[in-house]
C-alpha cells in the first residue's frame, strides 16, 4: 500500500454519561490502533456499541482523543453519517447550501452544483420543502447528493450504503466505486458483511472499544464469527 495518511496510537475518548444512568465517563473508545494508508480500502466491524461511529468521527477531526495519539499527513476528511442532522426547518436546497459550507465548498460553487444535487438525490418538489417533512432515507439520499459534490482525501462512510430503495441503493454504490477507481482512501462502517466483503481488502474489529483484529477481511470475519459463536473476552 501507499504512505500512511492517518495512524491511531492507543486512542481513547470519553463521554460524560447522564445522571440518570449512574454520571461519571465512560470510554467510547478505550484502546484503538490503526494505519490507515493512501488508497486503501478499510472496513470496520463491530458489535453495538463497540465504538465504531466514534472512531469516524476521530478520523474526520470532529473528536480530539482524551488519550492517545493521532498523526495526519494534511489530507483532508468527509464524513458521512445518517447521524449527521440537518436542520429541520431549513429546506432541502438550504441545507445542501449549508451543508456544502460546512464540507469546505465556497457558497458560488455549492450554488452551481444545486441542480446536480437535485438530480442525483431523487427529491422532486420535496428538494424544496422542510427537512423536517423528509423520511430518513430522503434525507440520506440528500446527505449523499451533497457529500458526491466535494472530493475529499478520505471518505469516511458510516452506515449509509442500505438507505433507500434498491435503485437508489445501486445508483450511491455505483458513486462509490467511480471515486474508490479514483484511488480515495475510504473507511467503511457497516453491519452487512457483504458490504464489507464486495468494498473493502482489509478490516478492522473493534470491541468495547478496543482493536480485537485487523487483517485481510476473510481472516477478521472468519474469528469475528467464532466470537459471535463462542464469546471471547475482548475487554
Amino acid at each position: 500500500m501507499g504512505d500512511v495518511v492517518i495512524e491511531l496510537e492507543h486512542v481513547g475518548v470519553a463521554f460524560h454519561a447522564q445522571r440518570s444512568i449512574g454520571g461519571g465517563r465512560y470510554w467510547a473508545l478505550e484502546d484503538v490502533n490503526l494505519q490507515l494508508r493512501r488508497g486503501e480500502r478499510l472496513g470496520v466491524i463491530g458489535r453495538n456499541g463497540a465504538g465504531k461511529s466514534t472512531l469516524l468521527r476521530v478520523l474526520a477531526g470532529i473528536l480530539a482523543p482524551d488519550r492517545g495519539r493521532v498523526r495526519r499527513s494534511g489530507i483532508s476528511c468527509q464524513l458521512m453519517s445518517l447521524s449527521l442532522g440537518f436542520v429541520g426547518h431549513l429546506s432541502g436546497r438550504d441545507n445542501a447550501v449549508l451543508s456544502g459550507l460546512l464540507l469546505g465548498l465556497r457558497r458560488r460553487e455549492i450554488v452551481a452544483r444545486l441542480p446536480a444535487i437535485r438530480e442525483f438525490s431523487e427529491l422532486g418538489d420535496f428538494f424544496e420543502q422542510p427537512i423536517a417533512t423528509y423520511s430518513a432515507g430522503m434525507g440520506m439520499r440528500l446527505a449523499f447528493a451533497v457529500a458526491m459534490q466535494v472530493e475529499p482525501d478520505v471518505l469516511l462512510i458510516d452506515e449509509v450504503l442500505s438507505v433507500g430503495d434498491t435503485e437508489f441503493q445501486e445508483k450511491s454504490g455505483a458513486a462509490l466505486r467511480e471515486r474508490m477507481r479514483e484511488g480515495r482512501t475510504v473507511v467503511l462502517v457497516s453491519h452487512d458483511e457483504e458490504q464489507i466483503r464486495r468494498r473493502c481488502d482489509r478490516v478492522l474489529w473493534i470491541e468495547h472499544g478496543r482493536s480485537v483484529l485487523e487483517g485481510h477481511r476473510d481472516e477478521v470475519f472468519a474469528a469475528y464469527h467464532r466470537d459471535l459463536h463462542h464469546p471471547a473476552e475482548t475487554a
